[in-house]
């Protein structure tokens, strides 16, 4: 179970404080997966950085009760004068992984071959997102975060990446955010509009979706 409790983000503007979050409130069960619907800049990103814990909230706190990945494919958390394989091993030591074996997996599925060992700054965005990724799926968790598409790559990639994926949530949970009402219906359960710096939680996705059709007219 993940917890959200009056949480507000802010940030620095040229006219004051821009307020992104505005007291959201929510828990996300077990057994549930999420999806939240919201318009670009609506906030639903940051909130996703807020709940696994990859960016702090001004205000409120969060509670995990699972073990949360980051973002798929997200790689801001990086060091980026460390290697691929330096980062992976401090990955590795953080969520109690075997580095051996998250090596062995990462190393195959990313494709990134000798650039394993050259810093992350020399990167393309591709490459690093590829590095995230895999590690995400290298280390199981119960919930899983997505923040708008599943991987990016080839056509090639984006299928290993979708297939592995399956296999990974048999078991867990999803929490993402999309502008694809379809992708939330395959992957969701449950759903929520992020409108105006405030969640809004419904029963059904359908329910969700009109909701958040209504706001964009």
């Amino acid at each position: 179970m993940i917890e959200l409790v009056d949480i507000e983000k802010t940030y620095p503007g040229k006219q004051g404080r821009i307020h992104v979050l505005r007291g959201v409130t929510a828990t996300f069960h077990r057994g549930d997966s999420i999806g939240i619907l919201g318009q670009n800049g609506a906030g639903k990103s940051t909130l996703l950085r807020i709940m696994c814990g990859s960016e702090a909230a001004s205000f409120g706190t969060v509670r995990r009760h699972a073990a949360c990945s980051w973002p798929l494919g997200f790689s801001g958390s990086f060091a980026s004068s460390l290697t691929g394989a330096e980062n992976l091993r401090f990955v590795c030591r953080i969520y109690g992984a075997d580095i051996a074996e998250v090596t062995d997996f990462v190393s195959d599925f990313s494709e990134l071959g000798p650039s394993m060992n050259e810093p992350v700054k020399t990167y393309s965005t591709g490459m690093r997102s590829r590095l995230a990724f895999a590690l995400s799926m290298a280390v199981r968790f119960q919930v899983y975060v997505i923040d708008e598409a599943l991987a990016s790559g080839d056509v090639a990639f984006q299928r290993k990446a979708i297939k592995i994926f399956e296999e990974r949530r048999a078991g867990s949970d999803v929490i993402m955010v999309s502008h694809s009402i379809d992708m939330i219906k395959q992957y969701c359960t449950k759903a929520g509009v992020l409108n105006g710096g405030k969640l809004t939680m419904y029963d059904t996705i359908d329910e969700a979706n009109e909701n958040y059709l209504r706001a964009l007219s």
